[in-house]
């Protein structure tokens, strides 16, 4: 019996891609392939690209590159594949196919053809937001004819999980929606991950026992919109407040001991929905808020609502609930038409904020986005010094924040042990918020969470011992 084709795959991105990469790796297993974390070994690399911002693009090309020297099949799939499709090919003929979405669940056939030699007709962008009813409720039924990653097989999942996890992580990323009904200036994603639709409670529910059972211990609960998780339902799962009620289910999986929210849009972040974060035992006291600017009159043109006082106050809601909660955000400069004022305006606002990590991107053109056409366009080199700016500020702010947290008490999931023993705190997301290093700990074991009180920080990491009260 001849031996299986091997396969690699490479993820680059965001969580959702992560998520995407397992899914992938399910379906190839399932059809046979044998998984290789070593892409020198493999007959076939598959790299699951980005194509959110040009430096994403930019690394989603460069490890395409990367993979053809290795004289494997090379196969792009992922965000700017489906985002560019034949154009990506053309431009690129070290890869030997350039996959879409709707290719997803037959690829362990695509690939065994591209091994036998066969050409691949590449992909052909069109904008997935037409593939969805508008009618959001409309939306459930039909997405059982199109194909949305990181949602299984579209005709239900029943009790088999269509995933394989690619690393022995205690944690995972668990997506619970895709696509994206906001229109967003600045924003791309809408039209290459299409519509909102959620994913059904019970399929979310049966993936993080199945998670569970692989021996992790945190969810991460991912999407490209997370408050809007239930507009596509109706009252029987809870319409737009199945979250709050998706929350304590999930907490309540065995062997899961914490559940993180991430990718909230602040102008829908309800007060029931702070409260079930804050509230609900198990679920981390972490707020991940999209505010990208606080300027009002930038806001309007990014097409978002809101503004520095809204924001406030709802900053200002949480910690009243939750005084110790972990805030995140993203911003943007060097956006059209922003003024010196608007700049002033925001770093007002980050230092009111208090915030434990902020992103801080410039602004540059993304392919068919509505700010791509607007005025007011600022030169690379204002864009450059106001990122540079903005980000000198928050490095101080954040690394202040951390130093507050001295003499806390925080719960650290242990997820390295080597040199040092290092984990995050319930205030700190995977890879973007720091970590904490954890002095003293002899019986550590990662996937374990220790009661720690912190006793220092650097910069926004935090230097922890395991509390002798406990």
């Amino acid at each position: 019996m001849p031996s299986p084709h091997r396969v690699s795959l490479l993820t680059l991105g965001c969580a959702r891609n992560e998520v995407d990469s397992e899914e992938l790796a399910g379906r190839l297993a399932a059809g046979g392939w044998e998984l290789s974390e070593d892409p020198e070994s493999a007959d076939v690399i598959v790299v699951n690209t980005c194509g959110f911002v040009e430096s994403a693009k930019k690394d989603s090309v460069d490890t395409l590159l990367a993979a053809a020297d290795t004289g494997a099949k090379v196969v792009a799939v992922g965000c700017m594949a489906e985002r560019y499709g034949a154009e990506l090919a053309e431009s690129l003929p070290e890869a030997d196919a350039v996959l879409g979405f709707d290719h997803y669940p037959d690829l362990a056939q695509r690939l065994g053809d591209i091994v036998s030699g066969h050409k691949i007709a590449s992909h052909v962008p069109a904008d997935r937001r037409t593939l969805l009813p508008i009618t959001p409720v409309e939306r459930p039924a039909a997405a059982t004819t199109v194909t949305v990653p990181g949602h299984g097989d579209q005709a239900g999942w029943g009790p088999r999980v269509l995933r394989t996890r690619l690393d022995s992580s205690p944690v995972a990323a668990l997506k619970i929606a895709s696509g994206c009904d906001r229109r967003c200036s600045f924003c791309a994603i809408p039209s290459f991950r299409g519509s909102f639709v959620s994913r059904h409670p019970d399929e979310i529910l049966a993936e993080a026992a199945w998670l569970a059972g692989q021996g992790v211990k945190e969810l991460f609960l991912v999407s490209e919109n997370s408050t809007s998780y239930g507009k596509d339902f109706g009252r029987e799962h809870g319409g737009t407040r199945a979250l709050e009620r998706l929350l304590p289910r999930l907490a309540a999986v065995e062997g899961i001991e914490r559940v993180r929210v991430s990718y909230l849009q602040p102008a829908e972040t309800r007060p029931d929905l702070v409260r079930a974060i804050a509230g609900t035992a198990g679920v981390a006291d972490y707020f991940d808020l999209s505010f990208q600017h606080s300027s009002e009159s930038v806001l309007r043109r990014m097409r978002r609502f809101g503004s520095t006082k809204s924001f406030l106050a709802l900053i200002d809601q949480i910690r009243e609930l939750a005084p110790a909660a972990g805030i995140r955000t993203n911003v943007i400069v060097g956006f059209p038409g922003e003024t010196e004022a608007d700049v002033d305006e925001l770093m007002g606002f980050l230092t009111s904020a208090r915030l434990d990590a902020v992103g801080v991107f410039g602004y540059s053109d993304e392919d068919g986005t509505e700010a791509e056409s607007f005025d007011g366009k600022l030169d690379d080199e204002v864009i450059a010094k106001r990122v540079a700016l903005v980000s000198g500020l928050v490095e101080e702010l954040t690394a202040q924040r951390a130093e507050e947290r001295v003499g806390e008490l925080v719960d650290v999931l242990v997820e390295e042990i080597g040199d040092e023993v290092s984990g995050r705190a319930a205030h700190q997301a995977p890879e973007v918020d720091g970590a904490c290093v954890v002095l003293d700990a002899d019986d550590a074991e990662v996937g374990r969470i220790l009661r720690c009180r912190v006793v220092d920080s650097a910069g926004v990491d935090l230097i922890v011992r395991p509390d002798a009260g406990r």
